[in-house]
């Protein structure tokens, strides 16, 4: 199957579902024309579509490997990678005194869901190094900004998270790595890490590891967490490398899938050599840490958009290729493809409607976050921001879901073939597994949603949305074409829904926060399915002017209007039948033996 990066889709959700011209309008990047736009996606497909997707199924069968102590990975990564930092993939949207190009960040998570779709192996490796220049950035001394960034901002040199151990996974509060002063602004780590993202490879000459330990004197649980930079090779005065700093890679894990992407187990200090410095303030680690966390919690849900596309493709190009019975009604002739089959394409038109719909999510999380950093109006940043942090979970969260099932979806399609390895439909399910549990499971997603989110600003962010929401669905109403106006009346019911499950949440957490916990995964999909509903049909909405007007072409944009519609039907009814589930209560403690056999 040959992997098409979707330029046109993405275009199409940047500037008329996700608010990209918003950007152009801040006067924060006046190098940002539509023609340069159009000039970077071009680039990214043809990047994409001819060096990185022609290694996805080589990385599912030829993944990395651990030997003689060193990360090999799979033939042809290195190359791939040399092409993405001598065109600047990396430094796309960072500062130009940097070392970056100064662009939006939404071109940056654009270019992350172009690289899930042609090989998600290979594409994480970037995104790790995006958050850490990010802490980096925030937290870093002068010193460690003039030796590193600029080396991590190109690319040249990556970066990793390490966090998690084998007894503090999502609980970091259990942190047992030690980082103990040797009096010369050095610290001296000793500790082990597990489920490290390439945390060892042969793609750059250094890796920069932020890592989270404890100082001999600090306080229990997370007010006792710091962050350090902990080199792979120590950088010398001159920037030049220095010795091999003692960290390794002791272990792989063997994945269910992702097989192309190193999941290392990391001990640092074996020998007692492990030197790193402070990042940030003493005890203050676990803010440094959702700076890169929250990067990462945009990028994973774009992951799940990348995959969910890929899978989409060749879910779509096996039914019209494959031939299996006849139309309703007809006993005799040749068999027709099985993109002719009602069901066929229902599955078909679902993939579609949820690939297009966690990309509009996540594009328009990514315009809010550049809004609230570069728009001149105060005013417009403090509402991108609430945007922002509202949508973060979402992204994360539903877009990853979303995914599980668009993958699950395609191998249905595939019927038996599915199941077969050589189809490569399984890889993508496989694949796409781990989205919904690393940078904190979904079901913390949901528990974000409806604490810091929803209760932190008392529902203000919630309720502008569904104000939004509710005020879209009223233009559908009001169009003249009937897929518009059955839009509209679906996404003001779904809408009311979400304000119902908003309000009800807020009253329960007065009194019982078990019952809005309880509650949360279901909001969490509500919220998506509404979010998705409405950014669509802001995309129909303007195809269907764009076909009033002539221009553009119009079966394509009939086409987007389509499976808008076809979301609505399915999707937007599906969030409508939650509010119930939402608010049923804090669930019983069973004895856990009455529920075994």
């Amino acid at each position: 199957m040959t992997f098409s990066t979707p330029i046109r889709d993405m275009r199409f959700i940047l500037e008329h579902a996700a608010g990209f011209d918003a950007l152009e309008k801040t006067g924060a990047f006046p190098e940002l024309t539509d023609d340069l736009l159009a000039a970077i996606l071009d680039e990214m497909g043809k990047y994409c579509d001819q060096v990185v997707a022609p290694l996805n199924d080589v990385s599912d069968q030829n993944g990395a490997k651990l030997e003689n102590g060193v990360v090999r990975t799979t033939p042809g990564f290195k190359e791939a990678y040399v092409q993405y930092v001598e065109s600047g993939w990396g430094s796309l949207s960072f500062p130009e005194d940097a070392g970056g190009q100064g662009l939006p960040t939404t071109l940056a998570v654009a270019l992350v869901d172009a690289l899930n779709g042609a090989c998600m192996s290979f594409a994480i490796g970037t995104t790790l190094t995006t958050g850490a220049v990010k802490a980096l950035k925030a937290a870093g001394t002068d010193e460690q900004k003039r030796l590193y960034l600029e080396k991590m901002v190109t690319g040249a040199w990556t970066g990793t998270m390490n966090l998690t151990e084998p007894q503090a996974g999502s609980d970091l509060s259990a942190v047992r790595t030690k980082a103990e002063p040797v009096g010369d602004g050095r610290y001296k780590i000793s500790g082990q890490k597990i489920f490290i993202t390439y945390g060892d490879h042969d793609m750059t000459e250094n890796i920069v590891h932020l890592v989270l330990a404890r100082l001999p004197d600090a306080p229990e649980g997370t007010a006792g967490i710091s962050m350090f930079l902990v080199p792979k090779f120590h950088v010398n005065e001159d920037g030049s490398l220095g010795l091999r700093n003692d960290a390794h890679c002791i272990k792989l894990e063997e994945k269910m899938g992702l097989h192309g992407s190193p999941t290392c187990v990391m001990s640092f200090g074996d020998s007692g050599e492990c030197y790193g410095t402070l990042l940030g303030a003493e005890n203050k680690g676990l803010k440094n840490m959702f700076i890169m966390m929250n990067a990462a919690r945009l990028d994973v849900g774009v992951q799940g958009v990348g995959v969910a596309e890929r899978a989409y493709q060749r879910a779509l190009a096996y039914a019209l290729d494959r031939k299996q019975g006849r139309a309703p009604g007809v006993k005799s002739g040749e068999m027709v493809s099985i993109y002719e089959h009602q069901d066929v394409r229902r599955m078909l038109y679902s993939m579609k409607a949820l690939v297009d719909a966690s990309r509009a999510i996540c594009y328009a999380n990514a315009v809010a976050y550049d809004l609230a950093r570069t728009s001149p109006d105060e005013a417009q940043q403090k509402t991108a921001k609430a945007l922002e942090e509202l949508l973060t979970p979402i992204s994360k969260g539903w877009s990853t879901d979303r995914a599980n099932d668009v993958t699950s979806l395609g191998v249905q399609v595939h019927g038996g073939m599915g199941y077969i390895e050589e189809t490569g439909a399984a890889q993508h399910m496989r694949d796409a597994r781990i989205a919904a549990i690393y940078e904190g499971t979904n079901g913390i997603q949901a528990m974000d949603l409806v604490g810091r989110k929803l209760q932190g600003d008392g529902g203000a962010a919630a309720k502008t949305f569904v104000a939004n929401a509710r005020k879209e669905a009223d233009l559908l109403k009001a169009a003249k074409r009937d897929e518009l106006k059955s839009m509209g009346a679906r996404l003001e019911a779904a809408a009311r829904a979400l304000d119902a499950s908003t309000d009800g949440l807020l009253e329960a957490a007065k009194s019982d926060q078990e019952a809005v916990l309880a509650g949360a995964v279901p909001y969490l999909k509500q919220f998506g399915n509404v979010a998705g509903g409405y950014y669509l049909a802001r995309g129909a909405m303007a195809a269907a002017l764009m076909i009033n007007e002539g221009s553009g072409d119009k079966d394509y944009l009939e086409s987007k209007i389509a499976i808008a519609k076809f979301f609505a039907d399915n999707y937007l009814t599906e969030a409508v039948s939650l509010t119930d589930a939402i608010l049923a209560g804090a669930l019983p403690k069973l004895n856990p033996e009455k529920l075994s056999a």
